[in-house]
């Protein structure tokens, strides 16, 4: 065969294959509508999450839909439900905005915060349509309220932890892990004054009451947007504190920490939900002050490790593309929800959203953190300590600038460490 025979034949090939890639994207495309608070943390890494599946499932050739080949597209409207003083109204209108301008068919991500979250149930059910949280929205009265009418909320699920699981299978377990450890009984709750929060908090006092360990009080409540946190680590300083729980989402949590570092309080910061300390520039940022500091990101992914095959994939993929790792919780829960949605489509063999829903609630496979499957009653992710199990959380600490996962310990990569200062009984 000569080399001009050669040439044609492979560009035919070429073309041909060109053609079956823009003819498959030729389709419509399949719109993934994103509420997202977008000037905060756990708004602009679940929208860095939803995209970088998106792209890794177009590259590979799209969705199936029944005989043909789709392309995801994302449409993202800033909710700026994090934003103090901003009403619940704000993210409804955005939620309305994407299910009936934009025409979504979908929505993943938002709103984040737990009371709009709330409020657009009834919007989801009037529409019929599918959406799944991934970030913010910890409260258990969402998934409680699926429930309670699941013909209504048949459409609502949440592919991310909630805060009564993480409180009573996460936090406590590594709370009694401390405590057995280093002999630590004293307890101190700061929380942010959020609905998750709250309710977090005072869960969290009944159970470790419960448990033996002396509860210094009622949980402190601080206002969004709080820029001084100094009088209630003196109080933490006077009742002898040995753990300080923060419950917080709001990027002025990092204010917290570096006056708790000045301030030498002889007490483990421990956050349950401290979006400023999720990060990876924290430690830059902070110059160091949030060494030994605590963290949840809830869902494994957000922090390097190898929770399952996938995880390091997805760090790995998320680093190339954006520059740094993962930046905390509602990164990889927003990417593993694409990869589901376009699981149950398939299965489904339609964007019919009813057919959707029976097929999301029969999802069964393994993601970046985890098993994933949903409660057939709530639409709730199922949990679990084991990531064969159920979808694993992941709690770190701050260790010379880098971020070790130290529970659970299925995935943990090192162990906890006191701050010099702390006194050890």
């Amino acid at each position: 065969m000569t080399g001009k025979k050669k040439c044609k034949i492979v560009s035919a090939v070429l073309l041909a294959f060109l053609f079956m890639v823009s003819t498959a994207f030729a389709q419509k495309p399949i719109i993934i509508g994103a509420p997202l608070s977008t000037a905060f943390l756990y708004g602009w890494a679940a929208e860095r999450g939803i995209k970088l599946a998106v792209d890794e499932i177009n590259a590979a050739g799209g969705v199936k839909v029944g005989d043909e080949k789709r392309p995801f597209k994302v449409d993202v409207i800033d909710t700026r439900d994090l934003e103090p003083g901003v009403p619940v109204s704000e993210a409804l209108l955005a939620v309305e905005k994407l299910i009936l301008e934009k025409k979504a068919d979908f929505l993943i991500g938002g709103p984040v915060r737990s009371e709009a979250a709330l409020a657009a149930m009834p919007l989801l059910a009037k529409n019929k349509k599918i959406s799944i949280l991934t970030t913010g929205s910890l409260t258990p009265k969402y998934n409680e309220t699926v429930g309670q009418q699941p013909d209504k909320y048949k459409y609502c699920f949440r592919i991310s932890g909630e805060a009564k699981w993480m409180v009573t299978g996460e936090i406590v377990p590594c709370l009694e892990y401390i405590g057995k450890t280093f002999g630590l009984d004293r307890l101190m709750i700061m929380v942010q004054d959020v609905a998750h929060a709250r309710a977090g908090g005072q869960i969290l006092a009944k159970i470790m009451g419960q448990k033996g360990w002396k509860v210094l009080g009622e949980p402190m409540v601080y206002p969004t947007g709080t820029t001084d946190f100094s009088m209630g680590l003196l109080d933490a300083k006077k009742q002898n504190a040995q753990v300080i729980i923060i419950w917080m989402d709001m990027p002025e949590s990092a204010i917290l920490l570096k006056q708790w570092y000045d301030m030498k309080v002889p007490a483990l910061p421990f956050g349950t939900i401290i979006s400023a300390a999720e990060q990876p520039g924290f430690w830059k940022a902070t110059e160091g002050k949030g060494e030994y500091c605590l963290a949840n990101v809830v869902n494994a992914g957000n922090v390097p490790s190898e929770a399952t095959p996938w995880t390091m994939k997805f760090v790995d993929a998320y680093k190339k593309k954006y520059g740094l790792e993962p930046e905390g919780y509602g990164t990889s829960s927003s990417y593993m929800a694409v990869y589901t949605l376009k699981d149950a489509i398939e299965r489904a063999g339609s964007l019919d959203p009813d057919k959707v829903v029976d097929a999301l609630k029969k999802t069964d496979m393994m993601g970046v953190y985890g098993r994933i499957q949903f409660d057939p009653k709530t639409n709730q992710i199922v949990p679990s300590l084991d990531p064969k199990e159920g979808a694993v959380g992941t709690i770190f600490q701050w260790q010379a600038g880098k971020r070790i996962v130290v529970f659970p310990q299925s995935i943990a990569t090192g162990k906890i460490l006191l701050p010099p200062w702390m006194k050890k009984e």
